[in-house]
């Protein structure tokens, strides 16, 4: 199962307990779609990012998106010139969310040589071109396009070697060489990438993880970092389970407490506690946190 539908899998569970909010959401998710047919951006902008978090939440609760209008967006990016590395990868993504046919051999082999670009030497992927080594997001981002386009990358031993250098002596990962701390982003990415390509994990890794619980729930995204926020809550429940740690109670409970801060009458859900905005992105992650929790 490819990483994209392992996500859907999860989000699919998070009716269990959004209950009779679960069509607020849907509502919300729905008016993300503009008259182009892909999401908007938080300036209502149409945006290949958003639409794939747009179209993700949508498919785990069932919502209907503007196939046609949307098919024909996509289609008016071609093979992704001109885009950036994290934008041909949601290209790749969109196409495969979409369903129906993928776009010609032809053109998924011009878009995966673009994504190919940005490999660095030591086997891992990263998206400034200026960095000369590859990055627990980057990976995990080249490796669900490949997956979403029906490939695999070449050398994935190496894609994993990659992570070594990004070890840290907290016994997490970061997203640099020689850091002395991990982050929670890059740690989550690495192990989901470890454990999906079938690698073991050291379980104190999960230990680092449930260290990064807020006091009043969530997770947070570095070690002391002010205040939690939903994409470390989601990544770092996805990682434990992808280690197969249970979920202590009182983490539990907590991180019910935290997304529900976060959840708006709107239909979607704020990042942290200070975002004033409600967008697809984060909406998604409050749905794969949900599912999790759910289980």
């Amino acid at each position: 199962m490819s990483l994209r539908l392992q996500l859907l899998q999860i989000a699919r569970l998070s009716p269990r307990l959004l209950g009779d909010s679960t069509d607020l959401v849907r509502q919300f998710l729905a008016r993300q779609f503009g008259p182009e047919g892909a999401a908007t951006d938080r300036g209502g902008k149409p945006d290949l990012y958003y639409t794939v978090f747009a179209l993700a939440a949508a498919q785990a609760l069932d919502v209907a998106v503007p196939t046609e209008r949307l098919r024909s967006w996509l289609e008016s990016h071609g093979d992704g010139e001109g885009l950036d590395f994290v934008h041909l990868s949601t290209l790749a993504r969109c196409w495969a969310a979409l369903g129906g046919t993928l776009p010609p051999a032809s053109r998924i082999h011009a878009l995966l040589e673009r994504i190919e670009a940005y490999r660095k030497p030591d086997g891992g992927y990263e998206g400034d071109r200026k960095v000369a080594h590859g990055t627990a997001y980057g990976a995990f981002v080249a490796l669900g396009a490949y997956q979403d386009l029906g490939r695999t990358p070449s050398r994935p031993l190496d894609l994993i070697r990659s992570l070594k250098r990004l070890e840290t002596p907290d016994g997490a990962w970061s997203n640099a060489p020689g850091m002395k701390f991990g982050s929670l982003n890059a740690t989550g990415g690495a192990v989901t990438l470890i454990r999906h390509l079938g690698f073991p994990v050291n379980q104190e890794v999960g230990d680092w993880l449930l260290r990064q619980l807020h006091p009043e729930g969530g997770f947070l995204a570095v070690p002391g970092a002010p205040i939690p926020d939903l994409l470390s809550t989601a990544t770092a429940l996805h990682a434990l389970a992808a280690m197969e740690r249970r979920i202590p109670s009182l983490v539990h409970e907590r991180c019910l407490d935290f997304i529900d801060t976060l959840w708006s009458a709107e239909g979607g859900f704020h990042g942290h506690w200070a975002d004033d905005y409600l967008d697809a992105e984060y909406t998604f992650y409050g749905l794969l946190a949900l599912g999790h929790l759910s289980l």
